[in-house]
């Protein structure tokens, strides 16, 4: 048996059958999965494909359109990005709910992408990376209710996106630090390239919407929201560890 509960904007999960055990398991296996592929050497990032990588390098001058469209790209393609946006929105049903955590993340990210570029402010991209898997799983916990189970109350959902927005930013921006961008029409480019990853953003929300709306008409929702946010958490996890596979192969 599940049940919702609301607080203010924010809806959580929880399970009335021995909620604690249940999500005290689920995080230790998902810890296990985490550190059995941290210690495996096994690292994946999601980056910049290779021909895109040799378009930025080689570009000289204003290109608006192409770092609009490099920036959606970077942010449809960006699964680690999604899923903290899924997590996100996974109990928010008012479009009010929806504009204002999304506008809190891109905000977030939006400053640090900027602040990362024009301002040569750079952070390890393992580490940063890592951090945005973590961000992925405190939203599931956030979403299961686990911290008010466990420590007696609920985070402030709407500084925890803000706050996991500025590190999203700067894995963002880490991307493309990796390349040695122009200094002819940079500071337009990245403006465009901001502005396509809030295109990017819409585009993956409205399809993420969609298909949620159309889920949470089905009875199978409320019955299966529980192992869909233990899911995410794992999927959190296993993002961490790889990134921490990263960082310690290149220490």
């Amino acid at each position: 048996m599940t049940r919702l509960f609301r607080r203010g904007e924010h809806e959580s999960l929880y399970s009335t059958q021995c909620p604690t055990q249940k999500i005290g398991y689920l995080l230790k296996i998902a810890v296990v999965t985490m550190l059995s592929l941290t210690a495996s050497g096994f690292a994946s990032a999601h980056g910049v494909a290779q021909g895109d990588a040799s378009f930025i390098e080689n570009v000289s001058g204003t290109q608006l359109l192409a770092f609009i469209y490099l920036g959606a790209k970077h942010m449809v393609t960006g699964y680690d990005h999604l899923l903290f946006l899924l997590g996100v929105i996974f109990f928010l049903y008012r479009l009010k709910e929806v504009s204002l955590y999304v506008t809190l993340f891109a905000i977030g990210h939006s400053s640090t992408l900027l602040l990362g570029i024009l301002g040569n402010t750079s952070v390890n991209p393992y580490l940063v990376d890592a951090v945005i898997g973590l961000s992925v799983v405190y939203k599931a916990l956030d979403n299961l209710g686990a911290f008010r189970l466990w420590f007696g109350f609920q985070p402030d959902a709407r500084a925890a996106v803000l706050i996991f927005g500025f590190f999203h930013g700067f894995g963002l921006a880490s991307k493309l630090q990796d390349f040695t961008l122009s200094e002819d029409g940079l500071i337009p480019n990245i403006l465009a390239f901001n502005i396509g990853v809030e295109i990017g953003q819409l585009l993956a929300l409205t399809a993420i919407l969609i298909v949620m709306n159309l889920w949470r008409r089905s009875p199978s929702f409320d019955r299966h929201a529980f192992t869909a946010n233990a899911a995410l958490m794992t999927a959190g996890f296993v993002l961490t560890g790889f990134q921490l596979t990263g960082y310690w192969l290149t220490k």
